[in-house]
């Protein structure tokens, strides 16, 4: 059994521990709260250019933009990954990593070659010891990002794309639902098509009319590049607020072990006091009789 002072040490060095975790804990709650901010303010826009983009493409051919066009053979794909520059968040971006990673081998297995564009420095610590190539990086930036990094790496996955430097852009980032839940999701960039099957289309009714003017060619020209720079931003801004969230909750699990933790040694503690005190008693009657016998 340990002694008292490694036992009160141990103490000591959990409690400790819990000060720390709980200001963590307050630092990514007020961190959250404006992240959250912002993707509840951005998200009804994105929302709704998308569904405008995708009425828009409704009422043309594909051949009208290359960002619309499905080419007929994909040969190579570009994921782009965002994952935290910090850890201390739970399985946040171990989830992230390993749905990039699923991904990267699914196309390679349909003979795709991959390549990947990192966000955050987690992502790219790992993938710096996978066999798929790294496009670009672009760490440290998680926390003071703004839409000038979403115009940024949309751009030059538009470059990429129209100079047939690769087929296919895939974004894997982390949904913000709720505080309590973030989903990992995986969302076709380039090309621009809807994600909604034809059925379920049939389902939602008549889309609304819109009157475009100068022509639906014209404006698609320049929406589209704008649509690619929003969908970046967006999985920027979702990963942002789901990273915050998930520290959040980590930080209070942690905080919760601590408190069990501290109550489990106190009890040894108390424990191995009793058994030291029960035995001075021992020693002490144990002289006494030896004393009257003599």
């Amino acid at each position: 059994m340990p002694s008292l002072k490694d036992i009160q040490r141990k103490i000591g060095g959990v409690k400790k521990t819990k000060q720390i975790t709980k200001a963590m804990n307050m630092v990514a709650s007020a961190k959250l709260r404006k992240a959250q901010q912002r993707i509840e303010r951005f998200r009804p826009y994105a929302d709704k250019f998308y569904e405008m983009l995708i009425d828009l493409s409704s009422r043309t051919d594909a051949s009208a933009h290359p960002l619309l066009e499905v080419r007929e053979e994909i040969a190579k794909v570009v994921i782009v990954l965002v994952t935290a520059d910090r850890g201390l968040c739970g399985s946040f971006n171990v989830n992230l990593i390993n749905k990039a990673r699923k991904l990267a081998r699914e196309k390679e297995a349909e003979g795709k070659t991959v390549e990947f564009v990192c966000i955050g420095k987690k992502g790219r610590d790992v993938l710096r010891k996978q066999p798929w190539a790294t496009r670009a990086e672009h760490v440290n930036v998680m926390n003071t990002f703004d839409f000038t990094l979403g115009a940024e790496l949309g751009t030059s996955l538009m470059n990429g794309y129209l100079n047939h430097e690769f087929d296919e852009v895939i974004i894997v980032f982390g949904q913000f639902i709720s505080i309590a839940k973030q989903e990992v999701t995986s969302k076709r960039v380039l090309p621009i098509v809807s994600e909604t099957a034809p059925e379920e289309q049939e389902t939602q009714g008549p889309a609304s009319e819109y009157i475009y003017e100068p022509s639906v060619e014209g404006i698609l020209a320049e929406l589209l590049p704008r649509f690619v720079n929003v969908q970046i931003y967006r999985g920027l801004l979702d990963t942002n607020a789901s990273e915050h969230a998930a520290r959040m909750r980590a930080m209070d699990n942690a905080t919760k072990n601590c408190d069990e933790l501290s109550k489990s040694l106190t009890l040894v503690y108390n424990k191995a006091r009793q058994s030291a005190i029960t035995k001075e008693l021992m020693d002490i009657v144990g002289g006494a009789e030896a004393l009257k016998s003599a």
